[in-house]
């Protein structure tokens, strides 16, 4: 068992040489960087041993020991028994023997994405790096790859940045149901086993649910993250939903601490995304998973969502959203000051399937004209226009929106206002009443001198007039997806 006091003391050693200390009072000096807040777009990765059932979803290893669920009853019948062949038993079925971190991180180039986030540790506990914490890792076992170091090595060699995502504290409850019946989880377990601690599970949202974290798992979860941060020197570090439990605050204001001074000391600028209030409002960046905002917000965000419709990890019967949705929300998302966290979910061989590599190089196409709206963009004085309404919080993204031609969004970059379309204009006509005429005296509303529009992608200049209605665009281009105005002022 891996001794984990030395690796405490130097997390104190770290913290106490400042210059954040684990306090929220100390953690408000940190700021959100500009590379971040120029990026906008980066892809998440779901890749693990839940890919080899490829069954409902990356929560398999939960669900399949849950009786009568469907899961349950599907892994009986295609597996047997839970007691004679459980979730670790996929394991060396998890070859990865297709994985190549440089494919991947080309096609995320070509994507036009900035900053790759691959899940280190899921729910499972199987962590997706070398580790010296746990065997149970793909280093040691699987693919017998160091994959957060190979994509890594790939990703900085394409100028992007790499971050890591852990989703180790849910772990507590995840395999507790195991223990209901006759299962592998009901081994005698110890820290550092694969299962351990399979707690039973509370209510997910409440935030004082027991059994409480004990000090041992949260030690054990911090060394885990610490180690995370300085083999791979991540500079996006996200959290899923359940670290805002009471019980881990402590623990997170200590983790976020010794990030920030570790980075400090590396001569970086990274970036912590959290989910719901686990970290104090001002500390972090808040996530949105699946959602985004109705209107812009005077602090940066992030919305983390799937190409997949049904699973963030590989099924296979799940469904995909399209380019053209995609590129209406990274719009919305950029509208209102926020970034766009795409996933993806290999094949358990490590292959990329081909409706994700086909969405995710029609994003890069569009984004190789329209990116000067995009990249680096700041919000304008209004977010936009339209009739259709965002529904805003999580879950919401796959609602249909049917946005039309009158559903703008403003963007200001690079000495330019940029107005974009979320639909295309069927005979090329558009207005856009925002940019109206109005009186000057007025400053609540916009009254600046327009001298020139023009089309991104487009040779030909645009017709255009102003009056008091707002400003009135003809063009012959005509696109399945967001159409870009630039809009030079005065």
């Amino acid at each position: 068992m891996y001794d984990l006091r030395p690796y405490l003391r130097r997390i104190d050693e770290v913290i106490a040489a400042g210059p954040y200390r684990d306090t929220w009072q100390s953690l408000c000096a940190y700021r959100t960087p500009a590379w971040y807040r120029d990026a906008k777009f980066g892809i998440f990765i779901h890749w693990g041993i839940y890919s080899v059932p490829a069954f409902s979803s990356e929560w398999y290893s939960r669900n399949m020991y849950i009786q009568g669920s469907p899961e349950y009853e599907h892994h009986r019948k295609t597996y047997g028994p839970q007691d004679r062949f459980g979730y670790k038993d996929f394991i060396p079925l998890f070859k990865g023997e297709r994985f190549d971190a440089g494919a991947w991180a080309t096609l995320f180039k070509e994507s036009g994405a900035r900053y790759v986030v691959p899940v280190a540790e899921h729910h499972d506990g199987f962590q997706m790096y070398k580790s010296e914490i746990s065997h149970w890792n793909a280093f040691e076992m699987g693919p017998c790859r160091d994959v957060l170091g190979e994509l890594k090595e790939a990703c900085n060699a394409r100028g992007l940045e790499l971050g890591a995502s852990s989703h180790r504290v849910e772990h507590w409850f995840f395999m507790g149901h195991g223990k209901d019946f006759a299962s592998d989880v009901r081994e005698p377990m110890q820290r550092g086993d694969f299962y351990w601690p399979a707690q039973p599970e509370g209510d997910h949202h409440d935030l004082f649910s027991t059994p409480t974290p004990t000090e041992e798992f949260m030690q054990d979860w911090l060394v885990r993250t610490c180690e995370l941060i300085d083999r791979y020197r991540p500079r996006v570090l996200y959290f899923d939903w359940w670290i805002q439990h009471s019980a881990v605050r402590p623990w997170l204001r200590k983790l976020a601490a010794y990030y920030y001074d570790r980075a400090v000391r590396w001569g970086q600028e990274v970036v912590i995304t959290y989910k719901h209030d686990a970290f104090l409002f001002g500390t972090a960046v808040p996530d949105v998973e699946r959602g985004q905002f109705a209107d812009t917000k005077p602090y940066y965000w992030q919305t983390d969502t799937a190409i997949g419709l049904h699973s963030w990890g590989y099924t296979r019967d799940n469904a995909f959203k399209k380019a053209t949705d995609i590129l209406q929300n990274l719009v919305d998302i950029v509208s209102k000051n926020g970034n766009l966290l795409l996933n993806v979910g290999p094949r358990p061989d490590g292959a990329i399937t081909d409706e994700e590599q086909d969405v995710l190089r029609k994003i890069g196409a569009w984004l190789a004209v329209n990116g000067q709206a995009i990249y680096g963009a700041r919000p304008f004085r209004t977010w936009g226009e339209g009739e259709t309404q965002i529904a805003e919080g999580q879950f919401s993204d796959g609602e249909p929106r049917n946005f039309t031609p009158g559903d703008i969004r403003f963007t200001v970059a690079g000495g330019s206002l940029y107005a974009i379309a979320l639909k295309a204009s069927a005979d090329g006509r558009y207005t856009i009443r925002t940019l109206g005429r109005r009186d000057a005296s007025r400053l609540a509303n916009f009254a600046g001198i327009i001298r020139d529009v023009r089309v991104l992608g487009c040779d030909e200049a645009p017709a255009w007039t102003r009056d008091e209605e707002g400003l009135h665009i003809a063009t012959s281009y005509r696109s399945e997806y967001p159409v870009t105005f630039r809009i030079t002022l005065e």
